[in-house]
């Protein structure tokens, strides 16, 4: 079966410890059904980038291929997750003159395309444009301008722009494997497509993506994504103090990590005992979880810390922008270095407010391998695919129509002279 019969999207997150490929069907009620999960350990990744293009390449295939296997389709095409400390944010204003009486689809796409036209990074490209909110003339916070009346419609938008070479080294690795890039998106927006609800973007969220390498971080208020940005330190420092701490293979640490780990000392048994292997054939020791503990608190409650001074920059910064930031949902956190356990009690110290681990929402099928945080980017991007599926559907039927292009026509003709 070609994977273009049914309603398939397939969401690839290559990340810094493993190579995530899902296969969805999407619902008509738009549910996603995942009929294929691919899995293996990522290697020549670090912090989100490429470092060793054979070895990742390598790690797609495998994870591709068992998903195929799985679904029993033909992959042929991907939804890309990007991450690394290149991507970067802005918010942007544009304004344009509403053409006729009301506003149309068509001047949507034009205060958009306003809004972007601004100067970025060198060497950076725009990987999305988000509208926030319109405004026509001296109404504000429109969330659909589409029918309305006015002179002349402002658009906010959240742009997220990342390195351009960073985006083709990874978007090179998918293709080598003979796959074709839908399209490339910034994991921390495919994270909380995954794992937010309408109320919690209204109220105000952040969402931290923990991974390996990176952590993702994205805030809502008002509805909108205000803020993006990736902070290159996340589960692997916690690895490697473990490894450092206990001279135990990076291996092991990690294993130790995610069996007997926790961010906060208080929450074990003071007489809890561990296993640990030693390096080079030494016989192995016990230890107390406590002092495990003792390694893995500090660590989280720096990583955490780090996010909130971002948030607390940008409280300032929204401030200043007259933009009403309270995050009053709390924080969600998601992505595999959140499953440790004590991760919410760790958290709700460091922020002073409520928190929640992420799963991933509205999914059906193979619920049992994916509902968990460390699936949340590539849930994620399946939810994404779906929106552009759906996109494209409407475009189709309006394409059909001889009035809808006889109407672009005219549009066009008129910017042009």
């Amino acid at each position: 079966m070609k994977a273009t019969e049914k309603k398939l999207v397939v969401g690839l997150e290559v990340g810094t410890s493993k190579v995530l490929a899902l296969v969805g069907e999407v619902l008509p009620d738009g549910i996603i059904n995942i009929i294929g999960v691919g899995h293996c350990p990522s290697k020549g990744v670090d912090k989100g980038g490429v470092n060793d293009l054979e070895s990742v390449v390598k790690s797609i295939q495998r994870a591709v291929d068992q998903a195929e296997l799985m679904a029993d389709c033909q992959i042929s095409s991907v939804y890309l997750s990007l991450s690394g400390k290149h991507i970067r944010c802005q918010n942007e204003i544009g304004m344009v003159p509403i053409a006729e009486e009301e506003v149309t689809a068509e001047d949507v796409e034009n205060v958009v395309h306003t809004a972007k036209s601004v100067r970025i990074l060198d060497e950076h490209r725009i990987l999305h444009v988000i509208a926030q909110e319109y405004s026509i003339d001296l109404q504000e916070g429109i969330k659909n301008p589409i029918g309305l009346s006015g002179v002349r419609m402002k658009a906010k938008v959240h742009l997220v722009t990342c390195h351009n070479d960073m985006a083709r080294n990874i978007v090179k690795a998918v293709e080598r494997c003979g796959l074709k890039v839908d399209q490339l998106i910034f994991s921390g927006l495919a994270s909380s497509y995954a794992v937010l609800t309408d109320d919690e973007k209204e109220l105000g969220v952040c969402v931290i993506d923990m991974g390996g390498g990176t952590m993702d971080v994205t805030v809502y208020t008002g509805g909108a994504l205000r803020h993006s940005v990736v902070i290159p330190y996340a589960g692997n420092v916690v690895t490697s103090d473990i490894a450092y701490a206990f001279g135990a293979p990076p291996m092991d640490a990690e294993n130790i990590k995610i069996r007997y780990g926790c961010a906060v000392g208080s929450l074990i048994g003071k007489d809890e005992v561990i296993d640990v292997p030693s390096v080079g054939g030494r016989p192995s020791r016990s230890l107390q979880r406590q002092t495990l503990a003792d390694v893995i608190e500090p660590r989280y409650s720096e990583l955490l810390s780090l996010v909130q001074k971002e948030l607390l920059t940008l409280q300032d910064e929204l401030k200043k922008q007259n933009v009403k930031y309270q995050l009053a949902a709390g924080i969600v956190l998601t992505g595999g270095a959140a499953q440790i356990k004590g991760m919410v009690e760790c958290a709700e110290r460091v922020f002073q407010n409520q928190v929640r681990i992420g799963q991933p929402l509205n999914i059906s099928g193979l619920t049992d391998y994916v509902q968990k945080p460390y699936c949340s980017t590539a849930v994620g991007l399946l939810h994404y695919g779906k929106q552009s599926l759906l996109n494209d559907d409407s475009k189709d039927s309006d394409k059909s129509s001889l009035k809808g292009i006889a109407k672009r026509l005219t549009g066009w003709f008129k910017k042009e002279f």
